[in-house]
């Protein structure tokens, strides 16, 4: 089976939970930005959570499927439809050979997975499938998808979930199966952002740290998958410091000498040399994830115990549904 991109849409690439074990040589960790709606697509389909799925920015492509498939669509709401038909989202799909998956006009949020059952038939690079842009590996050929490109899928090992969607002379089918929570979201203006105190929270001036929290930043279109730039109060450290770089990761923000914070992303260097006021909380990555230029966020101090158990409840809560998704394949 294959998919042929019709249109590639603004920014589509491979991503997986990310390439570990190599920052010590300089390769970075990569993957996925929306790790909750990238693990909850997998699930849906039957397929492992550590799959590629294919990770959508804001204008989605247009695929063509030669045979039937199963999909399922997670994170942002970018308007999928086949045909004339909106295509559900959070929940499995079993298309029919022939059918075209176009995105339209961005409803919420930023980045849209899509998994396939049996997954993207790539070779692994350093142990993932994920695209590094900048470096020109991993994914479909080390780059994002373009006009003409055909993308091979893996053989499914479990034909259940097909045979579980009721069959239909329709394009697609969606299953009955209740649909999965999204990506956590407030819906509020400004969005909280729980963090925890970095290394060097105790190097910024008191102002700065109640700054930190009391004030709203905006994210600025300087922003990608390397780190999102952000514009509010001013963050001065007590006094000027030289640092020796040091390790950093998916959350870490860290505030150059101009005082506008930096919070590192899923394609962010494996080294930094900014001092690190803050943490962002793993569970709260996500909600980083399908933020756009010119909104707004604050950012709520938490313990490093309550992060861990917030962490913790969300592992518990994927455990629930990949209990749900395999008790419906099975029903």
């Amino acid at each position: 089976m294959t998919i042929q991109v019709v249109k590639p849409g603004a920014l589509s690439t491979l991503q997986d939970l990310g390439r570990f074990g190599y920052q010590r040589y300089g390769v970075i960790v990569d993957g996925a930005m929306d790790e909750w709606a990238h693990r909850v697509a997998n699930l849906l389909v039957g397929n492992r959570e550590t799959e590629a799925t294919l990770e959508i920015t804001l204008i989605g492509p247009s695929l063509a499927f030669d045979e039937s498939a199963v999909i399922a669509i997670c994170g942002a709401d970018l308007s999928p439809r086949i045909g004339d038909r909106d295509v559900p989202m959070d929940r499995p799909i079993r298309l029919r050979a022939g059918a075209v998956l176009e995105f339209g006009r961005r409803r919420a949020g930023c980045r849209a997975y899509l998994a396939v059952q049996g997954g993207y038939a790539v070779m692994p690079v350093m142990g993932s499938k994920s695209t590094y842009l900048r470096g020109g590996f991993g994914g479909f050929e080390g780059r994002a998808l373009r006009k003409g490109d055909t993308i091979a899928i893996g053989a499914a090992t479990d034909d259940s979930l097909a045979r579980a969607i009721r069959d239909d002379d329709a394009l697609f089918v969606a299953s009955a199966t209740p649909s999965i929570a999204r990506t956590r979201s407030t819906g509020a203006e400004i969005q909280s952002v729980r963090v925890v105190r970095g290394p060097q929270w105790p190097l910024f001036a008191d102002a700065a740290q109640h700054a930190f929290t009391a004030a709203e930043f905006v994210l600025t279109p300087s922003s990608d998958r390397m780190g999102y730039r952000l514009e509010g109060a001013k963050l001065a450290t007590r006094e000027p410091i030289e640092m020796i770089s040091e390790g950093v990761s998916f959350g870490t923000i860290q505030v150059p000498s101009d005082g506008n914070p930096i919070i590192l992303m899923a394609d962010c260097q494996t080294t930094g040399g900014y001092p690190k006021i803050a943490q962002a909380a793993s569970v709260d990555l996500p909600l980083l994830a399908q933020m756009m230029p010119g909104e707004r966020m604050r950012f709520e101090l938490i313990p490093v115990d309550v992060a861990q158990q917030l962490y913790l409840e969300r592992e518990r809560e994927f455990g629930r549904i990949r209990e749900s998704t395999k008790l419906a394949r099975e029903s």
